[in-house]
């Protein structure tokens, strides 16, 4: 859950930051300082804008546009592998095991679609496909939140009790008590 948490801070909030902080500091933005840059904007191609803001002559450094191209490269590959084992072990857990290789059809098609269709056409549906998720997530959470909460209260009353600490044993005698740090018996 933690490692959960922390991937979307680090991705959305330390990278998306300081990728905005790049673009505006540089300008890279202000299609009046810099022209070039109005195509990439009006294609929705941020990651060309990203790397334009990266590698400005005066302001960015010129050789971070090889790194960005490989660290959007990486960043890529391994969403695909993340996105391909959940999507396979949700899809495993709806339709049985021996349906994978179905499942691993369908992304295979889409991988190769997502190559040649434009990125605001993959932006937008992917983005409609995880709104799609999104439904049946809150729908969940509501109908269990009354269950998460009837838990919490146990595990926080537990935790309060002292139930959860190291050696605790219901009998109220820790565990280790007693025991003598003896040599065995020959």
């Amino acid at each position: 859950g933690v490692v959960a948490l922390l991937e979307p801070f680090i991705d959305t909030v330390v990278v998306c930051t300081m990728t905005a902080l790049v673009i505006i500091i540089t300008g890279a933005y202000n299609t009046e300082l810099h022209p070039a840059n109005q195509a990439l904007i009006d294609a929705n191609q941020g990651g060309a804008l990203t790397s334009a803001a990266m590698g400005h002559p005066e302001k960015g450094i010129p050789w971070f546009p090889m790194v960005l191209a490989v660290a959007v490269f990486l960043f890529a590959f391994s969403t695909m592998i993340s996105w391909s084992y959940y999507g396979e072990r949700c899809w495993a857990w709806m339709f049985g095991d021996g349906s994978s290789m179905v499942y691993r059809c369908l992304f295979l098609t889409f991988t190769f679609l997502g190559s040649i269709i434009t990125a605001t056409n993959i932006l937008d549906f992917s983005d409609l496909m995880i709104l799609g998720m999104a439904f049946p997530n809150i729908l969940g959470v509501l109908l269990l939140s009354g269950k998460v909460r009837s838990d919490l209260d146990e595990y926080t009353g537990m935790l309060s009790r002292g139930e959860l600490d190291p050696g605790y044993s219901p009998g109220g005698q820790d565990e280790d008590a007693g025991a003598e740090d003896e040599a065995p018996e020959a």
